[in-house]
Formats: structure tokens, C-alpha cells, sequence
């Protein structure tokens, strides 16, 4: 007879493990290393692995022990050693110790990229580092993450980009814009359409 309800594959040495709905790991010759204990859970990545009990989420290592506190309402994985928290609507990041690094403290947030994050706040938009430092301040009525070196923003109705300083590349002057592709963005002014690079 099997011994839980379900199984999944090993990850870094660990298998997660299901019975009666509550979940744990075990290790390669079936011995429970972390018990069953978790409402839901991730499989570890980077030595750290996601649990959730009582509908609130945090980490746990291989042994079990809590690394991130199980309070949060929402997470993202690990992205440059930080992970997106969000608890009472607000959102931060935690490092690999549990210590909030960046205290919750905005609207939304987004995974780091290549050392900036894009935040949100009171309506603002604008991009940190991992510092907690804004490094292009919140000023953008609404932007998205850099892609191609370059971030989509908007101001009074107007889109354009910028890059990682914060300059302004291709002036806020557009109706609608996508993101680059291959080294083109589609834009409007209007009801017309077009490219450019």
C-alpha cells in the first residue's frame, strides 16, 4: 500500500510528499525530513523551499527549519536574492536570512532584473534598486518592467522609454506603445500604428 497520497519528483535532494491534504518532504531512502505539516509547498530551489499553513506563506530549509517567517499573504520566488512578499496589501522583499530588506511598504511590486525592480506607489510608478533606493523616482503614472535595456513609461497620457538611468530615450509622446521586440516597439499616435527603434 503506498504510504501518502501523492508524490513529486526529487529536488535538490528532497521529495515533497502528500497525505490528508498536508505536506512534508522525505529523502532518497523515504525517511521524513520535514514533516508533514504544510497546507501547500514548492519544491526546493537554491536550498530553500516555499510552505504555506493557514493561508499564509514563507521558506523553510532542508532541515525544516523556518527561514522566512509563514506570514505572508503572497510571495515570489527568489529572483537575484530577493524574494517579492506582500502582506495587508502592501508589497517588499525579503533576502535568503528572512530579513526584510525592503519593508513593505508599496501599492505592487515586481521581480528584480538585472538589479532594478519596478514599484508602485500611491498611484506612481517608479524603479528601485536592491538597496530599497529609488533609482528612478516615482513619477510615471503607470510603467512596465526594462526590456532590451529600455522601460516603457507614462506620463499625462503619454507613453515613451527610458533607460536604466532613468533618461529619457524616446520622448513621452505616444498614445499607446508595446514592448521592444527584436529591436522594434510597435506605437500610436492616434488611430495610426507604426515601428520604430
Amino acid at each position: 500500500p503506498s504510504l501518502y497520497d501523492s508524490a513529486e519528483d526529487f529536488s535538490e535532494g528532497l521529495a515533497q510528499v502528500k497525505k490528508d491534504y498536508k505536506r512534508g518532504f522525505i529523502d532518497k531512502t523515504g525517511k521524513v525530513i520535514i514533516p508533514l505539516q504544510y497546507d501547500s509547498a514548492e519544491d526546493f530551489s537554491e536550498g530553500l523551499a516555499q510552505v504555506k499553513k493557514d493561508y499564509k506563506w514563507g521558506f523553510i530549509d532542508k532541515t525544516g527549519k523556518v527561514i522566512v517567517p509563514v506570514q505572508y499573504d503572497d510571495f515570489l520566488d527568489f529572483s537575484e536574492g530577493l524574494a517579492l512578499v506582500k502582506k495587508d496589501g502592501k508589497s517588499g522583499f525579503v533576502d535568503k536570512t528572512g530579513k526584510a530588506v525592503i519593508p513593505l511598504q508599496y501599492d505592487d511590486a515586481y521581480d528584480f532584473s538585472k538589479g532594478l525592480a519596478l514599484v508602485k506607489k500611491d498611484g506612481k510608478s517608479g524603479f528601485i534598486d536592491k538597496t530599497g533606493k529609488a533609482v528612478i523616482p516615482l513619477q510615471y503614472d503607470d510603467a512596465y518592467a526594462f526590456s532590451e535595456g529600455l522601460a516603457q513609461v507614462k506620463k499625462d497620457d503619454k507613453w515613451g522609454f527610458i533607460d536604466k538611468t532613468g533618461k529619457v530615450v524616446i520622448a513621452l509622446q505616444y498614445d499607446g506603445a508595446n514592448g521592444f521586440s527584436e529591436g522594434l516597439v510597435g506605437i500610436n499616435k492616434g488611430d495610426k500604428w507604426g515601428f520604430i527603434d
